[in-house]
């Protein structure tokens, strides 16, 4: 029977361990506030004030209306005017335009005809999603600035055009379609991966490696006691880095919060565990730190960061790579934290991605248990 007074000692011997090593507490607390900072001024999706090389060929009242029009969104700024090829090119290929745009010598005469209006584009392509997204927000300048001339013009026999189909569209749960609402949430995952890839893979390895590991084997401890008495103070960490990083989301960034706090703080324990409970079984393993540390941030941390749809969607990757990603805990967690924060849906809505959690934990504690031998080699 595991010994409640055995598992406190055990837990009150990590917390000397961690409090003597000032320099990881310190990163433990500063590394999610760091990755909320950079992550939520640094990494936008937002496409905003590109810049656009123009060559009016027109130089008449209607194209000085439709660069108006274009430089008065918030998407596009006019950074300079020529009159040839070579000057757009060159801006191009230095990197102070991302755009090319040519209005034609014709460009007010034919105005007035309900037929399309050619307009020539030059886009840097080297960044092919920022790409994308910069040709469709010209096209929607340019589909406006038809549609006001054309309902500005009287000779237009509007018999003869074709019935426009108007769109209203309704964003739900991010009404801005602000890239920062949808990142933020996910940065919780990536900062428990952190810490139990830099703190509990060496918890194990370290009484090894420092000798103290044969002191507790000639004590009467049993291995629920170990494993559980050293997980305890990362938890405690893990969760207040938790409370950071939702504090921050809120009253620095605006983030919305439409959820129950205590589902969610109650998934993030869940996670944490399978989390904690990887990076002690790879200390278990490999008895080392350092190759704890790096095999733990290998198979942890970056996977979360790259497959978890955390930036990524996950619909848009290769097949074989969307069947892997059933296997990350990160891609579970990352959907329960923009449900409850974003869409605030509750547990009738989420427990398929907490079961998925809590069975990876499970599996985890279950390996680490199997693994820790309390005998000497």
């Amino acid at each position: 029977m595991m010994s409640l007074r055995r598992l406190l000692a055990v837990s009150r011997k990590e917390w000397i361990h961690i409090l003597r090593d000032w320099r990881s507490l310190t990163l433990a607390i500063a590394i999610p506030i760091l990755l909320i900072l950079l992550y939520g001024y640094a990494l936008t999706l937002d496409v905003k004030n590109v810049p656009v090389q123009v060559w009016d060929r027109s130089k008449t009242p209607a194209s000085r209306l439709f660069l108006s029009q274009l430089e008065g969104s918030p998407y596009f700024v006019l950074v300079g005017f020529c009159d040839n090829y070579t000057d757009i090119q060159q801006a191009l290929e230095e990197g102070s335009a991302m755009i090319g745009l040519v209005l034609p010598a014709d460009f007010a005469d034919r105005l007035p005809s309900p037929s399309p209006q050619p307009i020539q584009v030059l886009i840097d392509g080297s960044d092919a999603n920022t790409a994308r997204l910069v040709l469709n927000y010209m096209e929607l300048i340019a589909l406006e600035f038809g549609r006001t001339v054309i309902s500005a013009n009287t000779r237009i026999d509007r018999s003869r055009m074709p019935s426009p189909i108007e769109l209203k569209p309704r964003v739900w749960y991010n009404e801005e379609m602000k890239s920062q609402n949808a990142i933020l949430p996910g940065i919780i995952a990536i900062v428990l991966m952190v810490i139990a890839a830099m703190l509990t893979s060496v918890t194990i390895a370290r009484e090894w490696e420092t000798g103290t590991m044969e002191q507790l084997i000639s004590t009467p401890i049993r291995v629920p006691e170990l494993i559980f008495g050293k997980i305890l103070p990362y938890m405690a960490i893990g969760i207040l880095d938790v409370a950071i990083a939702v504090g921050m989301s809120i009253w620095v960034f605006g983030v919305p919060f439409r959820g129950n706090p205590a589902l969610l703080f109650l998934m993030a324990a869940i996670f944490l565990t399978g989390a904690l409970f990887l990076g002690m079984t790879l200390s278990i393993v490999l008895k080392s730190q350092v190759l704890a540390n790096q095999l733990a941030i290998a198979i942890g941390f970056l996977p979360t960061l790259m497959l978890s749809g955390f930036v990524f969607a996950i619909w848009n990757m290769p097949r074989p790579l969307q069947w892997l990603t059933m296997l990350l805990p990160g891609r579970y967690f990352i959907s329960i934290l923009r449900g409850i924060v974003l869409k605030g849906v509750g547990w009738e809505v989420l427990w398929i991605e907490a079961a998925f959690l809590l069975v990876y934990a499970a599996c985890f504690i279950a390996v680490a248990h199997r693994k820790l031998k309390l005998e000497l080699e």
